[in-house]
């Protein structure tokens, strides 16, 4: 199966269901009264994680979601059915975004957690509810709330305690071969690993850690140049980096060089990642040349320390397993007493089980401009929800629209803009005249 870590997906909530108007008609029950109904609830659409997903392979092939809208209420004050909410399920370690403002709306690590992001409608009311002693019998309703809806971009970031970074072929994947059970495509050539691979340490004394392997870096990789974006994403959420240096020399690359390139691609990409504790692995010991390499290495590191802390330095060789057990017992002491870092970008951390995602709106309530013909245009979220709750079949109902865009102050600011007796205002496909 591919691996797919990002992708955009459109949702919409389900309408809320139309309140309707009913009389009560029965025999030897004079003046009944209004006995219509409000609407259901719409469906609401809600992300949560199952660990059994591994991929967002697929939301490769779907990309829109609806939720169902809710029922119209019916006749006896019946309220309608409201809609089921519909479940998406997604990976551990998926962040959601806001397509279009780029905020981070929730980051969803822990099986069974939820993110609500788009609220379904409330029911519209029945005539029922707007029965008054001034007007006890209302032929008066509303059309249900339009539910939210939004474009949002799904990350995945895997989740490991262990990261592996360094330039192509310096012998990440076949250190993870090594140390778990997972079998990474291995090669002489540049970008071998092309997608994340994990696998899980254990230790003979009990303790364990996720351990992955990401994509290669290469110079201008916080840039987007080659596989850098997609590797520094999933670097993210590591608490330990294992730096992988090649001390074999057969590239002939100077080694503290490509030490300091690499954590210069970490620092471009987001300067917190350099406070995770790191340990340099020099691999490829078993080769001629590694050890006065080595020596060479440690001068440099010691003469022009990068780091403010300086790393231990664990050389290892995979080919011979000569210490591979020393790094991964450091590398679990290590784990015990680092902290979990904060994901980046992210505007809260909510530790409830269910979240939910209000949609702000600082738009104005209704802005005016001028249509092609000469008419007036009202838009606006507001007054266009408003509008869309309103049951134009009824007069009752066309003259409380009236008032409600009149206490907006919509009279004045047509007045304002040079509106006068007669001219045509249109909201979405309705239109009317103005009057003073």
């Amino acid at each position: 199966m591919a691996f797919v870590d990002q992708v955009k997906i459109e949702l919409k909530a389900g309408n809320g269901g139309d309140g309707i108007i009913s009389f009560r008609r029965e025999k030897f029950v004079d003046m009944g009264g209004p006995f219509g109904g409000d609407g259901g609830r719409g469906g609401s659409i809600i992300l949560r994680v199952d660990e059994g997903l591994r991929t967002l392979m697929d939301f490769r092939y779907k990309r829109h979601f609806k939720a169902t809208h809710g029922a119209k209420g019916g006749t006896k004050g019946m309220t309608g059915r409201s809609a089921e909410d519909l479940y998406i399920k997604v990976p551990q370690g998926t962040t959601v975004i806001d397509a279009e403002s780029g905020r981070v709306l929730g980051d969803l690590t822990e099986n069974g957690q939820e993110l609500k992001v788009v609220k379904g409608g409330r029911g519209g009311r029945g005539n029922m509810k707007f029965a008054t002693p001034k007007n006890p019998a209302p032929e008066l309703a509303e059309n249900g709330e339009p539910g939210e809806q939004m474009t949002i971009k799904l990350e995945l970031k895997v989740l490991a305690d262990v990261g592996l970074v360094g330039f192509p072929s310096v012998g990440k994947s076949t250190l993870l071969s090594v140390v778990t059970s997972a079998k990474p495509k291995i090669a002489a050539y540049h970008f071998t690993t092309l997608v994340p691979n994990l696998g899980m340490v254990r230790l003979d004394d009990g303790r364990d850690f996720v351990m992955a392997d990401l994509p290669g870096l290469i110079e201008g990789a916080s840039q987007g140049i080659g596989l850098g974006i997609q590797f520094l994403r999933h670097v993210e959420r590591t608490k330990v980096i294992l730096h992988l240096i090649d001390m074999s020399g057969l590239d002939e690359t100077d080694a503290y060089q490509n030490f300091v390139k690499i954590n210069e691609e970490l620092k471009e990409y987001d300067p917190q990642l350099l406070d995770r504790p790191q340990i340099i692995v020099p691999t490829k010991m078993d080769m001629p040349n590694s050890a006065d390499n080595l020596v060479e290495f440690r001068d440099k590191l010691k003469a022009q320390p990068y780091l403010s802390t300086v790393p231990q330095i664990i050389p290892i060789s995979a080919l011979t397993r000569s210490g591979v057990t020393d790094l991964l017992r450091a590398t679990a002491d290590l784990l015990e007493v680092t902290p979990e870092f904060p994901m980046k970008d992210m505007p809260f951390q909510d530790d409830s089980h269910t979240t939910t995602y209000e949609l702000e709106n600082d738009e104005p309530a209704f802005v005016i401009s001028k249509g092609e013909y000469g008419e007036w245009v009202l838009s606006g979220a507001k007054i266009e929800k408003l509008f869309k709750m309103t049951n134009t079949a009824h007069d009752e109902s066309v003259l409380r629209f009236a008032r409600q865009l009149r206490s907006m102050g919509v009279d004045d600011a047509l007045r304002q803009a040079g509106a006068e007796n007669g001219d045509e205002v249109a909201i979405l496909n309705f239109r009317f005249e103005f009057s003073e």
